[in-house]
C-alpha cells in the first residue's frame, strides 16, 4: 500500500469508530517506513475531526466518540512503540491537567473534553471530580503541566474557577500555567474577568483552543494576555 492509501486507512478507521483496523493500519504505517507524526496528524487526527465534527452536529453520541477515541489510542500506542522518551514528548501537543472544580459532582461534560484533548495529541492528567484549589494547584506543579483545564456545571461552583487563578498568583506561579474554563454557566466574559486564559463552548472547540494556547506557550504566535474563546 501506497503511503496515502495507508494514511486513508487510518482516517477511515477513526471514522468508522473500528480499533482492529486502526491497528492493522498503525502497523502497515510502521512496516512502510512512515512518520509517526505524519501517520498521527495525516490520518488519524483527520478522522477524528470528522467524528468531533459529527458530535457537535448531533449525528454521533458519547458511545460513539468513545470507541472512535479508543481506536485513535490503540493505534498511537503502536505508531510510537519505538520512540525514544523524549521523540514521545516532542510529539505530545502538550500537557494538560483537568477536573471538575470543587463542589461539583458533575463530570460528562469533562469526561468528554478530556477524551477529545488526549485522542487530539494531548497528555491529559484528569483529577476527577470535586477537587479542591489546593490540590489542583498542587498537582499542576507536581505534573509540570502547560495548561489547566476546569469546568464547573453550577453557578455556585464558579467561583472556584476564579481562586484557582488567584491562588496561582498567591503562590507567583500564574505565569507558568495558561488556565482554561468551561461549563453551562460559564461564559467568555467571565473567565476574562476572573483572569482565565481559554474558554470554550464545546470539546472540540477546547481542543481548538488548547493548540493555539500551546502555540502561545511555545512561541509560534505572538500571544496576548487576553482570553481565548470560540464563540
Amino acid at each position: 500500500m501506497s503511503q496515502n492509501e495507508i494514511l486513508e486507512k487510518l482516517k477511515k478507521a477513526i471514522e468508522e469508530m473500528e480499533s482492529e483496523m486502526a491497528e492493522e493500519a498503525a502497523e502497515e504505517a510502521v512496516e512502510a517506513g512512515i512518520d509517526p507524526l505524519v501517520a498521527i496528524n495525516d490520518g488519524l487526527a483527520v478522522g477524528m475531526k470528522t467524528i468531533s465534527d459529527l458530535f457537535d452536529e448531533g449525528e454521533v453520541f458519547v458511545p460513539q466518540l468513545l470507541l472512535a477515541a479508543e481506536a485513535f489510542e490503540a493505534a498511537v500506542s503502536i505508531l510510537t512503540a519505538s520512540m525514544s522518551e523524549e521523540d514521545k514528548k516532542n510529539a505530545s501537543l502538550g500537557k494538560v491537567l483537568i477536573h471538575t472544580v470543587q463542589g461539583d459532582i458533575h463530570d460528562i461534560g469533562k469526561n468528554i473534553v478530556k477524551t477529545m484533548l488526549s485522542a487530539s495529541g494531548f497528555e491529559v492528567i484528569d483529577l476527577g471530580r470535586d477537587v479542591p484549589v489546593t490540590e489542583v494547584v498542587a498537582k499542576a506543579k507536581e505534573y509540570n503541566v502547560d495548561i489547566i483545564v476546569g469546568s464547573a456545571l453550577m453557578t455556585t461552583t464558579m467561583p472556584s474557577q476564579r481562586d484557582i487563578v488567584d491562588m496561582l498568583k498567591e503562590e507567583g506561579v500564574r505565569a507558568k500555567y495558561k488556565c482554561m474554563f468551561g461549563g453551562a454557566p460559564v461564559s467568555s466574559e467571565w473567565v476574562e474577568k476572573i483572569g482565565g486564559d481559554g474558554y470554550s463552548e464545546s470539546a472540540s472547540e477546547a481542543v481548538e483552543i488548547a493548540k493555539k494556547i500551546m502555540l502561545e506557550i511555545r512561541g509560534d504566535t505572538n500571544g496576548t494576555s487576553k482570553s481565548i474563546d470560540c464563540i
